[in-house]
């Protein structure tokens, strides 16, 4: 009581011990609002009516996070991506062109797009056979790796790489030699924005015609989906990058990145469009052509430093609960909550039916020999964990990971524009 009385003492009284003037007029509420921070004493006093262009305001705010949290449903048009799962790897990915009268070949049978058109992504669709596909929409990282292509595409794991090397922003002016299947491209155009600008330059007729094509479908797909619109902001070019050097003495790029067989022919064309400092990448199979492009640099006295040379990796793990050959990976006790989950917990093992290892009876004894593992089962930690994991690389990495053989390493060059001042 005490303590109430020092606070109301506290915010009612000047510092000359007298009420102020307004005080005399409000509320104890009305007081004790205006002494609070304005983030806190905004919403009024308790009960009193707000103008109404507050309520029409907050009330145009609910609605458009209730819009924003119900996802568009699938429309003809937009692309769309099936998923079936398989047991201990990867599940099979299937990207398709919505349209009416179409259909969707799945291993476990057909699903027309009458039966994904108007549902919203993210659903579980059953096919005429019997298996289950689901159904969303694709990402930029697995519609690249989908699309149709001729030549061999820049990997999303590379392109991450390259991305920040250059140090894309929102704005910036791309080149980019070897528009191949239109893959960097679209990361370039997403990386610039809508103010951005990226220049594609293709020696190949039809290189040039499939990369303008899938960049063409995925800006529509995107604006059907999202109710928005991609940006059109790259300029595919069909000319050879080493005659082109009248085309670029009026441009200044901020970065400029060369897929492309023979990038050596490149360099000395493009660096005087180059900013200061700016940034060249160069996306090469072998460690021969970094040695090559190096030696041409220094010969050639070309004005760039190198910066790194760099192999990225990407290997996919494995890490599921052990099931222990002809047991139960835990025991669950049949009560009438676990009857009536009977239904959910069907459906849920029919998706995630690749979602665990069985051991066999060796690999069961080396598992609890295991000292990190066996650590696991004691008294402390089976709160947290009632059953053994395994974690080990997949058997099946990406034809992009470097995990098989006939596939080349991957290396980027980085080099960036340097002037010697001189006094």
């Amino acid at each position: 009581m005490a303590a109430w009385r020092g606070l109301r003492r506290g915010l009612c009284c000047a510092p000359g011990g007298r009420r102020p003037a307004w005080a005399a007029s409000l509320s104890p509420e009305e007081r004790l609002r205006r002494m609070l921070p304005p983030e806190l004493g905004a919403a009024g006093p308790r009960g009193a009516p707000r103008p109404p262009e507050e309520e029409e305001e907050q009330r145009g705010e609910e609605e458009d996070g209730a819009a924003r949290s119900v996802p568009v449903p699938f429309r003809a048009g937009e692309l769309a991506l099936a998923e079936a799962p398989r047991r201990q790897r990867a599940p099979v990915r299937l990207l398709c062109r919505l349209a009416a009268g179409g259909a969707l070949a799945a291993p476990g049978g057909l699903l027309p797009h009458e039966h994904i058109i108007g549902r919203p992504p993210g659903e579980l669709l059953r096919l005429a056979g019997g298996g289950r596909l689901l159904v969303r929409r694709p990402s930029l990282e697995e519609y690249v790796l989908l699309m149709p292509r001729g030549p061999a595409i820049a990997y999303p794991k590379d392109v991450s790489a390259m991305l920040l090397m250059m140090d894309v922003h929102p704005g910036d002016t791309v080149l980019e030699a070897g528009s191949g299947s239109g893959a960097l491209s679209l990361f370039l155009s997403r990386a610039v924005g809508p103010k951005g600008r990226v220049v594609s330059y293709e020696i190949r007729d039809d290189h040039h015609n499939l990369a303008k094509k899938n960049y063409r479908h995925w800006r529509a797909a995107w604006e059907i989906g999202h109710m928005e619109e991609w940006p059109d902001n790259v300029d595919f070019i069909l000319k050879d990058i080493s005659t082109a050097a009248e085309d670029m003495k009026s441009v200044t790029f901020d970065a400029i990145t060369l897929d492309m067989i023979n990038p050596q022919s490149a360099l000395s064309v493009v660096y005087p469009s180059l900013k200061q400092g700016g940034v060249c990448t160069v996306y090469l199979a072998n460690i021969t052509q970094v040695i090559d492009l190096l030696d041409r640099i220094r010969t050639c006295k070309l004005p760039f430093l190198c910066e790194s040379i760099a192999e990225v990796t990407h290997r996919k793990w494995l890490v599921l609960p052990a099931k222990i050959k002809n047991c139960k990976s835990s025991q669950t006790v049949e009560t009438q909550e676990n009857i009536e989950e009977g239904t959910h917990q069907k459906d849920y093992d029919e998706i995630h039916v690749q979602d665990q290892i069985v051991l066999k009876d060796v690999e069961c004894n080396e598992l609890q020999n295991d000292v990190l593992l066996t650590e696991s089962f004691s008294d402390d930690a089976e709160t947290y964990c009632s059953v053994p994991y395994v974690a080990r690389p997949s058997k099946w990495q990406d034809a992009h990971s470097g995990e098989t053989l006939s596939v080349f390493y991957i290396y980027i060059f980085c080099t960036r524009t340097s002037h010697v001042a001189t006094s």
